[in-house]
């Protein structure tokens, strides 16, 4: 306790120690001598609590109890503000901090609200040694994550955090959207964290190391911190390579946002054992595919994304149409659904068919309303999915189109249960498409049919210069291509079918989606944010730019599983 004592030397400090260069204090331990007593002392002005109950909501509550949550241990408590509301929810709650004078604050909030907080200090990465038995949850909020400057103090932390869970426990840690202050500048409406309207904190120093921010109060105090402006998918990566199965990340508290507009992220990491997950071969491949599959989803979860695929993409079907007799975008689209369905031979009512990357479904609908066919919409966009539903309940199509989450890299399907697996313009987004097509092969009965259309790069890229805008809008190192899909197939087991090159129709198709943008762009506006549509505009460039010079290729591929010996 003594040396604990010794080392709280923020109980007694008057100011905030940075040396000459403060620009140049990147080490975890700082955290000890920024908040001082001074500092904390006016951290609630910051915070402001009843402003951040009310923008907040009901969230952390809900999180914790949809998965069953009892026991909390609040690793980050700060001046208490989650520990004391939690606590009046009816949780059992730890209240944990490293800096002495933050919890010697959080402490009196509490008793201020009769509550007797049970207090620990501890560093996180010796977070086991301070705190006994394990929790239903771990919540680590308020960027606090972010002091750790070195990688493996980040690593030994959330190992620590693992460790202190039960089997089926839930971490929840916030940050701040580094990504946003590094790419794109900082900006804050301090509507979610840091309420307190007379306070401003802003950074005053950024660098791909470093962000260090500044306090001032109304008394014109100014205190600093200097945080490690860590990226949104990098987090992702280090909760998955600690153990956590499943990840969802919120902007603002919303699931689905664009990219750059929130204040902060919210990861929920849950530790329940996925049965049968194994250990990938090849860990390097396996983290490529999941930040694909990640970057894909945080895409089209988007609202913006959203309102501008279903309202100006093609509806209902959101994937290259066939122009050869119309110029209509969303005829276009539906004459590449006919089309498929032309090719990918018998289908009646006994025909099982799985849609990989479904996106709204319109596909799906076709092949059931038309057909008869039982259909699964397999998609990784939750907010994609939802329209899917409620299209299908519209249409009175819900008892043959089933909607489910999941990714076509780890199809949540039976073997053998297919007749028909069926996709358009997804399978780009995969960071692992040799897995995809062995999911296809191993859901698919003997003899059945793969059908798929993908944008792609050309079997020999002429320009790749022209080409790398392209793969930069989509968050990828190369693409597919008809040669790829062929080897592809043949090694899992495939059987060649027939292919249709109508690669010119992928040109044709993104000159015609940034035509209707620019003629109607006032009113998508409204639907859409600008700095979207612009990117957009920006990307479909690339993309006719790409066209022009040959690196690009489109068209039907099929394939067949061989019938049973």
């Amino acid at each position: 306790m003594q040396q604990k004592a010794e080392q709280n030397t923020e109980l007694v400090a008057t100011e905030q120690q940075y040396g000459e260069d403060p620009t140049a204090v990147r080490e975890t331990d700082q955290y000890r001598a920024e908040y001082i007593q001074s500092f904390v002392e006016k951290w609630d002005e910051l915070i402001d609590w009843e402003g951040r109950a009310e923008s907040e909501g009901r969230f952390f509550i809900d999180v914790l109890r949809s998965r069953g949550a009892h026991t909390v241990l609040d690793v980050a408590a700060g001046t208490g503000f989650h520990s004391v509301r939690l606590l009046e929810a009816g949780f059992d709650v730890t209240t944990c901090d490293g800096s002495a004078a933050m919890l010697a604050r959080a402490f009196e909030n509490g008793k201020q609200r009769q509550l007797i907080l049970k207090t620990v200090q501890s560093d996180w990465r010796w977070l086991s040694k301070d705190v006994n038995g394990k929790f239903d949850a771990i919540i680590c909020l308020g960027n606090s994550f972010t002091h750790l400057f070195d990688e493996n103090d980040r690593r030994r932390a959330l190992a620590e955090f693992y460790a202190c869970l039960k089997h089926d426990g839930v971490l929840i840690l916030d940050q701040r959207n580094y990504d946003a202050i590094l790419d794109k500048g900082f900006s804050t409406q301090h509507k979610y964290y840091y309420c307190g309207d007379q306070v401003v904190a802003e950074p005053e120093y950024v660098d791909d190391g470093l962000t260090r921010f500044r306090y001032s109060f109304p008394d014109g105090s100014q205190y600093n911190l200097n945080m490690c402006p860590i990226r949104k998918n990098y987090m992702r990566k280090l909760l998955r390579e600690a153990g956590f199965q499943t990840i969802r990340t919120y902007g603002d508290f919303q699931e689905s946002h664009e990219e750059y507009d929130p204040d902060f992220f919210v990861h929920v990491a849950e530790k329940t054992f996925i049965e049968d997950a194994g250990q990938p071969e090849d860990e390097t491949l396996a983290d490529t595919a999941q930040a694909a599959a990640d970057t894909a989803e945080a895409y089209y979860d988007d609202k913006a994304a959203d309102q501008f695929y279903f309202n100006i993409w093609g509806g209902e079907d959101i994937h290259v149409g066939l122009y050869e007799t119309t110029k209509d975008i969303k005829e276009a689209s539906h004459l590449t659904v006919r089309k498929m369905c032309e090719k990918s031979g018998k289908v009646d009512a006994d025909t099982k068919v799985l849609d990989i990357g479904a996106g709204y479904g319109g596909s799906a609908r076709v092949i059931a309303r038309e057909y008869g066919a039982p259909v699964v919409a397999l998609n990784i966009s939750e907010i994609q999915n939802e329209r899917d539903r409620q299209l299908n309940r519209e249409q009175k199509l819900d008892h043959l189109v089933t909607v489910k989450h999941g990714s076509y890299e780890d199809i949540p399907e039976a073997d053998e249960s297919f007749d028909l697996v069926w996709s358009q313009d997804a399978i780009l987004h995969s960071g692992n498409k040799r897995k995809v097509f062995e999911e296809v092969f191993r859901v698919l009965k003997p003899g059945g049919r793969f059908i798929f259309t993908d944008p792609m790069q050309a079997d020999v890229v002429s320009d790749p210069a022209l080409l790398q805008p392209v793969l930069d809008r989509l968050h990828l190192d190369n693409m597919g291509s008809f040669a790829l899909y062929r080897k592809l197939a043949r090694e899992a087991g495939f059987t060649e079918g027939e292919h249709l090159e109508l690669t010119h129709n992928l040109r044709t198709h993104y000159a015609r989606v940034a035509e209707e943008v620019k003629a109607d762009y006032d009113n998508l506006v409204k639907l859409s944010a600008e700095d979207y549509l612009q990117r957009m505009l920006k990307g479909l460039d690339a993309w006719v730019t790409a066209a022009d010079a040959g690196n690009l290729a489109w068209g039907i591929l099929l394939f067949q599983k061989p019938e049973a010996i």
